[in-house]
């Protein structure tokens, strides 16, 4: 039994090394952007910026998930163009019917996203109110970032400064919510991203605008 000992250890050991190793990614959809190791080992909000700028170019419609009782966006045809993207900027027109004022605005840098609201005149002059938004104050995840209002939101629309935003992302849809905290104001629009729809005309203001697609 003891000389059967050692041949049976040498045995285990050789098992061991020959069992097969899972790798990053195995038994995850091939279209998932999960099962790419490149992007399996990078943070949340990178891995959410990747997956946000393989829709780059397209267009989609949206629907009011929840709005204020008699929000002008009721009734309205709501588009989101994603109509630029490079690694550190991504900008998004959302069209609510007619009005092309609007531009979500989003920057990563240092690990963090940051969204803006550019909005616009028809003649492309920047309206009183824009820019205000917020930053994601840790890495995030690979579907969701979320922003709370910075200081300059609360400078340029004091009522604002409890203001919440996040965009929940996935493989078919797109869904920006704001919530503004200590009230009943709740929005949030979801766009489906399995069909898309016809490019809209350029927001107010950026005609002339060159776009980026990497």
């Amino acid at each position: 039994m003891k000389k059967l000992l050692p041949i049976v250890i040498l045995s285990l050991i050789l098992m061991a090394f020959s069992t097969p190793k899972t790798t990053k990614g195995e038994g995850l959809p091939e279209s998932s952007i999960f099962s790419n190791p490149t992007v399996l080992d990078t943070s949340g909000a990178e891995q959410f910026w990747h997956r946000l700028k393989t829709h780059c170019g397209k267009t989609f419609e949206g629907k009011i998930v929840n709005a204020p009782a008699g929000d002008d966006f009721y009734g309205k045809r709501l588009v989101m163009h994603v109509l630029s993207c490079n690694d550190d900027e991504i900008l998004i027109p959302f069209n609510v019917g007619d009005n092309l004022s609007r531009t979500w605005v989003l920057k990563y840098k240092n690990g963090r996203i940051d969204l803006k609201h550019d909005h616009r005149h028809e003649d492309g002059t920047l309206d009183k109110v824009t820019m205000y938004g917020g930053t994601t104050s840790n890495s995030g995840l690979p579907g969701l970032a979320v922003f709370p209002a910075d200081e300059e939101t609360a400078t340029i629309i004091p009522a604002a400064a409890n203001n919440v935003w996040w965009i929940a992302l996935d493989d078919t849809s797109f869904t920006y919510n704001l919530r503004r905290i200590g009230t009943e104001r709740f929005f949030s629009v979801s766009f489906d991203l399995a069909i898309e729809v016809e490019q809209p005309e350029p927001s107010w203001g950026w005609k002339d605008f060159i776009p980026t697609k990497k």
